[in-house]
């Protein structure tokens, strides 16, 4: 089995921990073995980073980190202390390890975590039936799509009818009815009936097509933030590097008495004081223990930089369905005429209780009572339309406004209603309707009142929904704004419109869950997924993952970003003032090695305990 970088890197360090500890227990002044020891056991840890600092040397890049944690640790081997040099470096190499393995995970596999890419077509090419691969159809040719297949193009239904599953594109679970002239679009699942279909656009143009190459190349539009190291070494390291030389050099030239082996001595005692031991341990250390503590509350996060992203949150856009609703259809009102209540539901629930339809589920569990097969007989599914079926000797039809007028029914449709309506009819009389419509999720208002309590300027919710349920759904929950009939790439358009909004240090963060949010999520500042119930791919193309399913975990989420940086600054603040107070009283002669010691791995000692503060997650505030 191949190894990863990663698997490698930590079989290395481990090595090299376990070498030094026997150096450290086997240690003796003045032991030629002693020193080989420290020295396996230094470059075992570290010599990738000596290699790094020589190859940046050459290619004339001296100052970063890479440099400074080579020249402080040789210094530190200089002046004796060998156990110090390897500790730092292994310090050193335990957080890189951590950061390295958590952040930036590659996203090369989210195209073949997406099941919307259709595997053939079936084109009728005379009178035969070839099945071909979706790249070889064209335009105006014709090609049919069976129960139970994904339509592999764009298309305009030619006949048939059926229910198409648009859940991959839309992130709706409520199947579509479409009939002829209907449009088709691939990556969808044709559920029940036989369809013959005119294909409109060539594989390249078409929709499933275009999800997937917004998900390939959307992450390339993330802008990345240089490493604080390595930004603060830029300055750092060429200032304490140049201080030590003129230290080790300048004052034997002019102050009488002086002596080089003396000023060379407290040359490197500056540099072992300036190792950035604190900074590179601590702050690694805080953002994962603020990761550790998030993971406590069911929060994923794929790394530190998308946590230290998530204090600076401005935006929060939502998808509705999966994320702010349950995706679970259910029974919201049942309106009856000449019957009670009981008997419309019971009607409903007989004549569609041989179908697994979401509707069908939803009116057999608000039914909540055993199906007696035995009463029912001559079930019909009218594909588009609804079922009709004998129960107890009466015929009874159940299905939409198309289905009551195709039978004769006398009805009128009910105004402003937001879900789907089945009208249910005895014997050709007209009985009443049943509301069907997703539920909002039950923190979903809670999660929008803790984000504007955490200081969000803006919550937004896109959806494939029809305009009237997803203005709805916003005002129940004190939306700031809504927008609604978007396909994946209308979302992604309006993800940039809202980018440009924000402030230049501010980000937007996207919560969705399906297939159809992949793309979206990779665009956002911040992708955040439900992970509970969301599809793989939008888990995948994410950068924190909800996994309880609950919107108000985000609010969580920002709070624990928010106290992991003012830990972090805590840290660098308190490292540098002691680094500095150390480094002064260095270069005057009046700091020892002990104090140099205090300056590196006691201030990053206590700026680790610092940062265990992190995974107390019940105090956010």
């Amino acid at each position: 089995m191949k190894l990863s970088e990663n698997q490698k890197k930590l079989i290395k360090t481990i090595v090299g921990a376990a070498i030094y500890l026997l150096a450290i227990l086997t240690r003796r002044e003045g032991s030629p073995l002693s020193l080989a020891t420290f020295l396996v056991a230094y470059f075992i840890i570290g010599g990738d980073v000596l290699w790094r600092a020589v190859r940046n040397i050459l290619r004339g890049k001296v100052f970063d980190e890479n440099f400074l944690m080579g020249l402080a640790t040789v210094g530190a081997f200089i002046v004796g202390d060998f156990a110090e040099a390897v500790a730092v470096m292994l310090f050193y190499q335990v957080g890189e390890l951590f950061q390295d393995y958590a952040v930036d995970q590659s996203r090369a596999s989210i195209a073949s975590l997406m099941n919307i890419r259709p595997d053939y077509a079936n084109v009728q090419r005379g009178d035969l039936l070839e099945k071909v691969d979706p790249d070889e159809v064209k335009v105006d040719e014709i090609i049919v799509i069976k129960p139970g297949e994904r339509v592999p193009l764009d298309a305009v239904v030619l006949g048939g009818s059926s229910s198409i599953d648009t859940s991959a594109l839309t992130g709706e679970s409520l199947p579509r009815d479409v009939d002829a002239g209907d449009a088709l679009l691939s990556g969808c699942i044709n559920i029940s009936g036989l369809l013959t279909a005119r294909v409109t656009k060539e594989y390249g143009e078409s929709t499933v097509s275009k999800i997937l190459d917004l998900v390939e190349n959307a992450g390339n539009k993330k802008s990345e933030s240089e490493h604080f190291i390595t930004k603060f070494a830029a300055v750092y390291t060429p200032a304490v590097v140049i201080i030590a030389v003129l230290l080790a050099l300048i004052p034997p030239l002019f102050v009488p008495g002086a002596t080089f082996r003396d000023w060379i001595y407290r040359g490197l005692i500056f540099l072992v004081i300036s190792c950035p031991c604190a900074l590179v341990m601590s702050i690694p250390l805080s953002f994962f223990g603020g990761i550790g503590g998030a993971s406590r509350r069911g929060i994923l996060v794929k790394g530190s930089n998308y946590l230290e992203a998530l204090a600076q949150t401005e935006i929060v856009v939502f998808d509705k369905t999966g994320t702010l609703t349950k995706g679970v259809f259910a029974v919201q009102k049942v309106v009856p005429e000449g019957i009670s209540e009981s008997q419309l539901l019971e009607f409903a629930a007989y004549v569609e209780s041989y179908s697994n339809h979401p509707i069908s589920v939803s009116l057999k569990k608000a039914y909540q009572k055993p199906i007696d097969s035995a009463r029912i007989r001559d079930v019909e599914e009218i594909s588009g339309h609804g079922v009709t079926a004998h129960v107890d000797g009466k015929t009874i039809a159940a299905g939409n406004a198309k289905l009551m007028r195709r039978l004769g029914v006398a009805f009128e449709e009910p105004e402003d209603v937001i879900g789907t309506v089945v009208h249910v009819a005895q014997d050709g009389v007209y009985r009443g309707y049943i509301v069907i419509a997703d539920e909002i999720k039950d923190d979903a208002a809670f999660a929008i009142q803790e984000l504007k309590a955490a200081n969000i300027k803006q919550t937004v919710m896109l959806t494939g929904d029809a305009k009237k349920i997803g203005e709805r759904v916003a005002s129940q929950l004190g939306m700031d704004s809504v927008y609604t009939e978007l396909l994946p790439v209308d979302k992604v358009a309006k993800v940039e419109e809202l980018i440009a909004q924000k402030s230049p240090r501010g980000k937007l963060a996207f919560v969705g869950d399906g297939i159809n949010d992949a793309p979206v999520l990779a665009r956002a500042d911040i992708g955040i997924a439900m992970g509970g119930l969301g599809s793989d791919a939008a888990i995948e193309a994410a950068d924190i993952v909800i996994m309880t399913d609950e919107p108000s975990k985000l609010a969580t989420a920002i709070r624990v970003s928010q106290k992991t940086l003012r830990i972090v600054k805590e840290n660098i603040t308190f490292a540098l003032l002691v680094k500095g107070v150390v480094l002064l009283l260095g270069a005057m002669g009046i700091a020892s090695m002990w104090a140099a010691i205090f300056a590196d791995v006691g201030v990053a000692i206590l700026a680790i305990l610092n940062a265990i503060r992190m995974l107390n997650v019940k105090k956010l505030k």
